[in-house]
């Protein structure tokens, strides 16, 4: 079974997950970050380096995606393949900082693996607001994160809200402003109860 989390930059995507596998004893899979070759330059220069970080990240999520597929586990994967298509690509197309031949080029790519894997078999979405990404953004103190522009995460979660409302698959929608799951046990259990319900349709 996939299960995948999503959310913006700083929603708590990474805690959740490796939360959520310790409670379940699921295997957890993250987003690669903290080793991205790619990630630094970005920030610096959004318009060079976004093909570059987002083909990059298309390889990874879709080696995951096939290692998913072969498994028997439960696996509760931070970020999903849609996210970075749906999301970052398609939010960095628009604000013109991925080019249309890149943006064609890197389509291409995603429709033909798309022919190969599957949607996740519970999406959890942690809501947030800007004003409480940016808070969570500055807190965790991430160097590269810190000159993000409003604008690019306004941008981002705009594009959430449309794909969540669009989304075929079954969605769990957590409102994140309101909880601290990782200090609050209450929180976490209000979010381990609302998955515990879900489940029950998914087996």
């Amino acid at each position: 079974m996939h299960i995948g989390v999503a959310g913006n930059i700083g929603s708590g995507k990474t805690t959740l997950t490796r939360m959520l596998s310790e409670h379940y004893g699921w295997v957890p899979k993250y987003e690669a970050v903290s080793y991205n070759p790619y990630l630094e330059d970005y920030y610096k220069d959004i318009p060079r380096w976004s093909y570059n970080l987002e083909t990059y990240f298309l390889a990874q999520r879709f080696q995951d995606v096939l290692d998913i597929a072969k498994r028997n586990d439960v696996i509760i994967q931070d970020r999903t393949l849609f996210e970075g298509v749906y999301i970052f690509v398609a939010n960095n197309h628009d604000l013109g900082n991925l080019s249309d031949r890149d943006y064609n080029t890197y389509m291409q790519l995603f429709e033909l693996m798309m022919s190969m894997v599957q949607p996740p078999d519970l999406l959890i979405y942690l809501k947030s607001t800007v004003p409480y990404l940016v808070a969570k953004i500055q807190k965790r103190g991430r160097e590269y994160e810190q000159s993000m522009n409003l604008e690019y995460l306004s941008g981002l979660n705009r594009r959430y809200e449309e794909w969540i409302a669009n989304y075929k698959g079954r969605v769990l929608t957590i409102d994140a402003d309101n909880l601290d799951f990782q200090n609050n046990p209450e929180d976490f259990a209000y979010i381990t109860d609302k998955i515990d319900a879900e489940m029950f349709g998914l087996f």
